[in-house]
C-alpha cells in the first residue's frame, strides 16, 4: 500500500480504472453486503477470518485511519470483529467510537422511542417472519425472510414514524426500514472521523452497497476521495464493485511500484 511519485502517475494515466488501495488514505467500510455477504437475519452473517485479518492490516497500514460505518451497533459490530477495538459509527453514526477509543452518542427523546417499539412490536405481532431490532438509540424493521411484506413494513414504520413527530424519521435500507433519529447520517460521520486524526488531511474512501451509504458517497465526492459502490442500483458514488468478492479482490491488490 506504499505510494509513490511514479505509482501515482500511473493511476493518473488511467482515469477510467479503481485505483488500488494506498495506505495514505482514510478509509470507510460499510459491513453488510459490502465486507461480508447479506445474511437471512442480522446475526447470521459470516466475517471470514482471512478478510478479518485483511482488514485489521489496511488499519495497521494507515497507522490506524480505518473505519467501519454501520447500521448496527457499536456492541454488534464488536461482536463482528472481536476485540480489535476499531473506530466504528454505528447506528448511522448516532454512536461514534473514535480512533482514541472515546465514545460518543447521539441523545434521543427515549418516551417516544419507547412507544415506537410498542406500536411496531404490535403492528407486526401477526407476521413472524418480521424482525423488530432493538438497537438502543434506533429500531430495525427486518424483512430479509419475508420480502413479500416489504410493503406491509415500510407502511407501518412510516406511520409510527409520523406519530412521533418530527424528532424521528423512517430510512429506508436493503430489505429493512428503520426509525432513527432526525438528522444523523453516515456522512455526518465521516465528517466527524476526517475531522480528527489520524483521518485529517487524507484522501477518504468510503465503500458501501445500500442507499443508507449514499450520504457517506456525497460527503467523500465533494472532499475529492474515492466513493465505491457494491452491487447494482442508482448511485453517486464515482466507483462501482460487483460484490464483495470483489472487494476483497481490490483491498488484496499488490502495490504497483
Amino acid at each position: 500500500m506504499k505510494a509513490s511519485a511514479e505509482r501515482r502517475r500511473r493511476i493518473a494515466s488511467r482515469p477510467n480504472q479503481l485505483p488500488p488501495p494506498l495506505s495514505s488514505w482514510a478509509y470507510f467500510f460499510d459491513i453488510d453486503g459490502t465486507l461480508v455477504d447479506i445474511a437471512p437475519s442480522p446475526s447470521e452473517i459470516v466475517l471470514e477470518r482471512i478478510l478479518h485479518d485483511l482488514i485489521l492490516q489496511f488499519y495497521d497500514a494507515t497507522g490506524g485511519a480505518l473505519a467501519l460505518i454501520s447500521g448496527r451497533s457499536i456492541a454488534d459490530v464488536d461482536s463482528i470483529f472481536g476485540d480489535s477495538n476499531l473506530p466504528v459509527a454505528g447506528q448511522h453514526g448516532l454512536e461514534r467510537r473514535s480512533r482514541a477509543g472515546k465514545i460518543t452518542r447521539h441523545d434521543i427523546m427515549s418516551e417516544k422511542l419507547d412507544f415506537a417499539r410498542t406500536r411496531l412490536a404490535e403492528a407486526i405481532a401477526r407476521h413472524p417472519d418480521l424482525t423488530l431490532e432493538d438497537k438502543g438509540l434506533s429500531l430495525a424493521l427486518h424483512y430479509r425472510a419475508a420480502p413479500s411484506l416489504a410493503s406491509f413494513a415500510h407502511r407501518t414504520m412510516h406511520a409510527v414514524a409520523a406519530a412521533t413527530g418530527a424528532e424521528f424519521a423512517a430510512q429506508a435500507g436493503k430489505r429493512v426500514v428503520e426509525l432513527k433519529p432526525s438528522g444523523k447520517n453516515k456522512g455526518e460521520a465521516v465528517h466527524e472521523f476526517m475531522r480528527e486524526e489520524p483521518f485529517r488531511g487524507r484522501t477518504p474512501v468510503f465503500v458501501g452497497d445500500d442507499v443508507t451509504d449514499e450520504h457517506g458517497f456525497v460527503v467523500v465526492n465533494a472532499m475529492g476521495g474515492h466513493s465505491i459502490k457494491v452491487g447494482g442500483g442508482p448511485t453517486v458514488a464515482r466507483w462501482r464493485l460487483a460484490d464483495v468478492r470483489a472487494v476483497r479482490a481490490w483491498l488484496e491488490r499488490p502495490d504497483e511500484e
